[in-house]
């Protein structure tokens, strides 16, 4: 069990998945945020009651889910509705990452966040012990969204400007990984920071 916690965020597009793949074949235990936010609300849990005590049965499917397309559409365009559901999630999203991270096995863990920035960064997650930001130039960021999505410019755009800017990344950043080359590139990157990181856990020891 360790208390050295890496968070691991980046843009839509950024290549954070295969950063975390890459981290998780060094045997390094990988938290996703993703997952944890869809464990929250799952059938029967306390976190998808709250959610139909805010927004109404009418969120769920047919088989007693989040109905998640009827869940964007209360939310989308309503910001007091998307902090209402934040306040349900979000707290058990950061839970459940913590916990995970702190019974893996090992010299760190790492905890997988991609809204990160977005989400009250270093004062919403204080147990991070470094912020590793996956990072790409814009212009590299929406040819890669519009290639993996099938859409134009525009929307790809649209999609990048909706998440923090590039700036507000790499603000919070300890540690930065540029991904703007082939993926077979990032081996080098993880390498050297998994080295660096299981220095920095055992000098804490």
């Amino acid at each position: 069990m360790s208390g050295f916690i890496i968070g691991i965020t980046g843009g839509v597009a950024s290549g954070k998945s295969e950063v975390t793949r890459r981290f998780e074949a060094l045997g390094v235990t990988v938290a996703d945020a993703d997952l944890a936010a869809r464990v929250a609300v799952a059938p029967g849990s306390q976190g998808l009651a709250e959610v139909v005590e805010q927004f109404g049965r009418d969120v769920l499917a047919a088989d007693g889910s989040l109905d998640r397309a009827a869940m964007r559409r209360h939310v989308f365009g309503d910001e007091a509705a998307r902090r209402r559901l934040e306040a349900i999630v979000h707290p058990r999203v950061r839970a459940a990452l913590r916990e995970a991270c702190l019974a893996a096995p090992g010299a760190y863990a790492i905890a997988a966040i991609p809204l990160l920035a977005e989400g009250g960064g270093r004062e919403a997650y204080p147990w991070l012990s470094r912020i590793l930001v996956v990072d790409v130039p814009t212009d590299v960021q929406r040819s890669r969204v519009m290639a993996r999505d099938r859409v134009d410019a525009e929307l790809a755009q649209r999609m990048i400007a909706a998440q923090a800017t590039r700036d507000q990344r790499l603000a919070i950043a300890d540690d930065v990984i540029v991904n703007s080359g082939t993926v077979d590139a990032l081996d080098a990157h993880v390498a050297a920071l998994d080295r660096r990181y299981r220095a920095i856990a055992a000098q804490r020891v």
